[in-house]
């Protein structure tokens, strides 16, 4: 048992949603364990931590300046000022062991655990570290990474924690896959029984994906594919238009099959229908579709450190997807591609299979291990 933990990270998903699934394993284990999350104001943090009954304590948010702005100069005493805010929460909690999943948060509770001579773990969920966990994993006592090759001291790969409701589909899929899918049909409105493309860019969307997928609404439609599009806050009206462009060529009664919304609350559901996605590479979307072995084409983020092509790699070299880059992501590419994939049974399912050898569903279990480790 782990008397108390300390569990620091937010500002995204990528961050709070492991760090969550950690705190559940934990207190599914012994229901005494003490947890506190560390987190910022402004985060998703702040809704999501109480949400799910855990005690959040809030830092101040001190981004890295990258450039010499005047941020730079008042850096220092910002950083200093989180560093004893973490450290307040360390000795109010009484946490035996200070676990960290990157982001803003995670630098002042490393620092502050370090002067304490508090254990760290650190959980990396990206194939390419950030600048808070290279700093953690320094000294820390155990370091979780998510991908194979991530380049941290002492890594060892335990994949990522899964959200709940992505953990109960893999359950639910091993146990019943048909029931699953018709289930989950029924409450979105689509025909189980047709090759279903699952299209996502994220809760912002991804105009590329949206353009070259909508691009080739007809050609979907005409080959019998069923289309479940998210396309992000604010990115559903030029996909409408290219739906009900290809209704107006003769397929009038086709168009239902494609299914435009924003967003999804309950993601879980378009998961356990589809059965190829077209995607970015974040580490969670990487990590879900290989754990729940469904084949994807991944079209990094053109931007930032390139750690989503690095994320999608190891699926993609056991076989289970494809990596198109966002450049070369057109409607053509579809045709030619997408298309041909997501009407043949026989690929999907050889593609299936490689992405789930690759996948990690007990990837919680893998990191609260670790933390039981230290703590003794």
């Amino acid at each position: 048992m782990v008397e108390s933990v300390l569990l620091a990270g937010g500002g995204t998903a990528g961050h709070v949603n492991p760090l969550l699934a950690v705190a559940d394993e934990l207190r599914h284990r012994d229901d005494r364990t003490g947890i506190v999350v560390l987190g910022t104001a402004e985060g998703l943090e702040a809704d999501l931590v109480p949400a799910h009954g855990y005690e959040l304590v809030t830092v101040p948010r001190v981004p890295f300046p990258r450039r010499p702005t005047a941020d730079w100069f008042r850096f220092p005493s910002r950083l200093r000022d989180a560093v004893d805010a973490a450290d307040a929460a360390i000795e109010t909690s009484g946490a035996r062991v200070v676990v960290g999943f990157g982001g803003y948060v995670a630098t002042p509770a490393y620092l502050a655990a370090r002067r304490r001579g508090v254990p760290v773990v650190v959980h990396e969920q990206n194939a390419r570290p950030g600048l808070a966990n290279r700093l953690g994993a320094r000294w820390a006592a155990a370091v979780a990474v998510t991908f194979p090759g991530t380049p941290l001291r002492n890594a060892q790969v335990t994949g990522l924690p899964l959200r709940p409701d992505v953990l109960a589909l893999a359950e639910g899929r091993a146990a019943d896959p048909v029931g699953e899918r018709e289930r989950a049909a029924a409450e979105l409105g689509l025909d189980p029984d047709l090759p279903t493309l699952l299209v996502t860019g994220g809760s912002l969307g991804a105009r590329s994906l949206n353009e070259a997928v909508s691009g080739a609404a007809a050609d979907l439609l005409r080959a019998g594919v069923q289309v479940l599009h998210l396309t992000g806050r604010d990115k559903a009206e030029p996909v409408r238009a290219a739906v009900a462009q290809a209704a107006r060529a003769g397929l009038t009664a086709q168009a239902g099959r494609y299914q435009v919304r924003e967003y999804l609350t309950r993601m879980h559901l378009a998961l356990a229908v589809a059965d190829l996605v077209v995607a970015r590479a974040g580490a969670g979307t990487v990590s879900e579709l290989a754990a729940l072995g469904i084949p994807a084409v991944y079209v990094p983020l053109p931007i930032g450190n390139g750690e989503q092509r690095l994320n999608a790699r190891p699926v993609v070299d056991a076989g289970g997807g494809l990596l198109v880059a966002d450049a070369e992501m057109t409607a053509d590419r579809v045709r030619d591609d997408v298309l041909p994939l997501v009407t043949d049974a026989g690929r999907l399912a050889e593609m299936a299979q490689a992405a789930a050898s690759v996948g990690v569903v007990d990837a919680a279990a893998r990191v609260a291990d670790l933390i039981e480790d230290v703590a003794t």
